[in-house]
């Protein structure tokens, strides 16, 4: 149960490249709360400077991506003394790098694509791996920097883009197969959902399909897989979350080839949080309406007190 009389700040916004998906993130969740009887208020974070409601208890970030995703939000609220909801300011900076984070996954062997990270602090310079293989901005969340190479024409593009937010790139091999994502919330993964982009890529358009006009993705939850498969793809997802030192939750990524070998891409530690995004439908499937999953994360949070 959550104390009475809570203040409840509602962080959403941020200066990065999802804020219009985090500002309805936090709409979202802030209904939830002001519904279920709650004192919550919403703060579009802009940057550094933001100022909270006079008592704030507890701030619920739903900042995605750079500043709220990358432990600069995490550690702000550190400084000042005030609870906030999800991964610490450690977990969600190492969860955020991607090349840190394959190195935890590798060091638990949490089954995840061969893997190498490009220095390009002198010059773009090519991967050494075979094609097809993916090229991956080391900090950027929503698939921002991400290429997939087919064709060796298409690399130094790839790589250039990528160079724009990062000196170190990190290639993976491509894995041809269904795409995934699993919802680790108190240490236990919740049912598997399915993504059926339009066009075989899930991209920014395809996810948020009212940002861009595009055609969006299809889900299904919980995805048309096997018994063995189903857990073999939640054991995966759960030993990512757990190398990661992740707190309360998050949602990871998963790529299942033809064989049903699961592999571990990346975990989300601030995931979209509308009533329609991934990990509400993955909560929803285990029997969590949308109020009660933002509930306990909150519950959660506050019982790890001020960190």
């Amino acid at each position: 149960m959550l104390p009475e009389n809570l203040k409840i700040a509602v962080l959403m916004g941020g200066p990065g490249s999802e804020r219009e998906v985090s500002l309805a993130s936090g709409k979202a969740v802030l209904q939830a709360l002001v519904a279920a009887g709650l004192d919550a208020e919403g703060v579009d974070v802009m940057g550094a400077d933001f100022v909270l409601p006079e008592g704030t208890g507890l701030a619920f970030n739903v900042i995605h991506g750079t500043f709220g995703e990358d432990g600069q939000l995490q550690s702000i609220l550190e400084e000042r003394g005030i609870p906030y909801t999800g991964a610490g300011s450690q977990s969600s900076a190492v969860a955020f790098d991607k090349n840190l984070a394959k190195a935890k996954f590798l060091a638990a062997k949490v089954p995840t694509p061969a893997s190498e990270i490009i220095d390009v602090s002198g010059g773009v310079k090519m991967p050494q791996m075979a094609l097809p293989y993916v090229v991956k901005a080391p900090c950027q969340g929503s698939s921002v920097g991400v290429h997939i190479v087919k064709d060796p024409s298409a690399a130094e593009t790839a790589m250039e883009d990528a160079a724009k937010y990062g000196n170190e790139i990190l290639v993976e091999q491509f894995v041809k197969g269904r795409e995934l994502t699993v919802a680790v919330v108190d240490d236990v993964a919740m049912p598997v959902v399915e993504i059926v982009p339009p066009d075989g890529v899930y991209d920014m358009a395809s996810k948020y399909p009212w940002l861009s006009g595009a055609k969006g993705s299809q889900y299904f939850c919980p995805a048309a897989l096997d018994e063995a498969t189903t857990q073999a793809v939640q054991d995966a997802a759960l030993a990512a979350h757990r190398s990661l030192g992740v707190e309360v939750y998050s949602r990871v990524d998963v790529l299942l080839d033809d064989e049903g070998n699961p592999f571990v891409l990346e975990a989300n530690t601030i995931p979209g949080m509308t009533e329609t995004s991934l990990l509400p439908k993955s909560a929803a499937a285990s029997g969590m309406d949308f109020t009660t999953l933002c509930i306990k994360i909150a519950e959660l949070s506050l019982g790890l007190g001020k960190r």
